[in-house]
């Protein structure tokens, strides 16, 4: 078969090239440059041009063509835009997700096709087989990489059955270490070289400088909710139906400036997102204060003190059926259907158990433990075991 290979210049798809040349295949190098803008980064240089430097290195050992595709206005448009807007909107957007929806196994995908490729392999740790069904239908999994340290499937929760069948995971049967292993003993000049980090294919970068490149500064209050507050000790109402209690559980905790405490000032809510505890500055507290809550309109945030904090917590999520996604299709739920499922609402979060409850005001998530800030416009995704059956986005 004929491959291309999305090459970063990390180690992980370096050696995904170098297992399917060894399988025999012919192998193509693609190199994305999806960022030109050095001003945001943490590292003296734009991080893609050391990248774009080593995926060539690795392409000339191992003896196969290489190129690079400049897809930096589609990822201004697709993925930065996205971000802004949705940070804007006081949601927590995951770039990742959407550089792979997006980018990745869309217009990437696309590209490498029209070259006369076959499939298109990326460097993920996560796997792809496939069953027929009784009508003869070829279904594909979506599975989770045999490293559990650095399973990678969360990340690809928006793929679809087109897409998957087109994609490659060469890694997928791997730990991280026998990866590095692997490229030490044939010499690629990426066995050593440390995991990128920060935003896709952005490099590290301190978010609230990259926000402020379009998102301006606004000065508000910072509200501190005490854990002993009566909101947390109200019985709950009395409901017609499960849908309607999904509902009510769904909604976070709204509070006023009248609610707490007001401790401080922050340099604009949509900066920040729930959960989080750096760069508040909030001082004078045996524990951290965590985000709890960001009012948008009054431009306010609430923080309560502690990791066990109540609301930080929350047991259920909605999500808008326009934002439901089925990597298996042929599973999606019915109005009135549920299923027990595993499911986790960012990446390396422990899958937890959960049921889904699809409705015709929305698909809930049900906990059986409370979660731990949970915020909209983060990815929940769901799964059977090792495969990811879907996801969406939380509401």
């Amino acid at each position: 078969m004929k491959i291309v290979v999305g090459l970063s210049g990390g180690v992980d798809s370096s050696v995904a090239a170098y297992l399917l040349q060894q399988q025999g295949h012919e192998v193509v190098a693609l190199f994305m440059r999806n960022w030109n803008d050095a001003s945001v980064t943490l590292e003296d240089e734009c991080p893609w041009i050391e990248d774009s430097n080593d995926a060539l290195l690795v392409a000339q050992k191992l003896g196969i063509p290489f190129q690079v595709i400049d897809m930096s206005e589609l990822y201004k448009e697709r993925i930065v835009d996205y971000m802004f807007a949705e940070y804007e909107k006081g949601r927590t957007p995951n770039p990742d997700v959407l550089c792979n929806r997006e980018v990745k196994f869309d217009v990437f995908m696309k590209t490498a096709l029209s070259l006369g490729a076959d499939k298109v392999a990326t460097g993920h740790y996560a796997r792809v087989s496939s069953t027929v069904d009784e009508n003869g239908q070829e279904i594909y999994h979506l599975l989770a990489g045999k490293d559990n340290n650095k399973d990678q499937s969360y990340f690809l929760c928006q793929l679809s059955q087109e897409q998957l069948s087109k994609a490659l995971f060469p890694i997928g049967e791997l730990t991280k270490p026998e990866v590095r292993e692997i490229a030490k003993e044939i010499g690629l000049v990426t066995a050593d070289k440390k995991d990128s980090q920060g935003l896709c294919f952005i490099g590290k970068v301190s978010l609230p400088t990259f926000l402020q490149q379009q998102l301006e500064p606004k000065q508000g209050e910072i509200v501190e909710i005490f854990a002993d507050n009566d909101l947390y000790n109200v019985d709950l109402p009395q409901f017609s139906s499960k849908a309607e209690e999904l509902e009510y559980l769904s909604k976070p905790l709204r509070y006023t400036k009248a609610d707490g405490k007001v401790i401080g000032q922050h340099p604009g809510a949509h900066y920040f997102t729930v959960g989080q505890s750096k760069g508040l500055g909030i001082g004078g507290h045996k524990e951290s204060c965590f985000l709890i809550y960001r009012d948008m309109e009054t431009n306010t945030v609430f923080v309560g003190e502690g990791r066990n904090h109540p609301g930080l917590y929350r047991s259920v999520i909605k999500i808008d059926n326009t934002e439901v996604h089925w990597v298996r299709e042929d599973l999606k739920l019915k109005d009135g259907e549920n299923v027990e499922v595993e499911a986790r609402i960012r990446y390396r979060q422990p899958l937890e158990k959960a049921t889904l409850h699809q409705f015709e005001n929305g698909l809930f998530i049900e906990f059986d433990r409370p979660q731990s800030a949970i915020a909209e416009g983060q990815f929940a995704a769901w799964y059977d075991g090792e495969e990811l059956l879907g996801s969406g986005v939380i509401g």
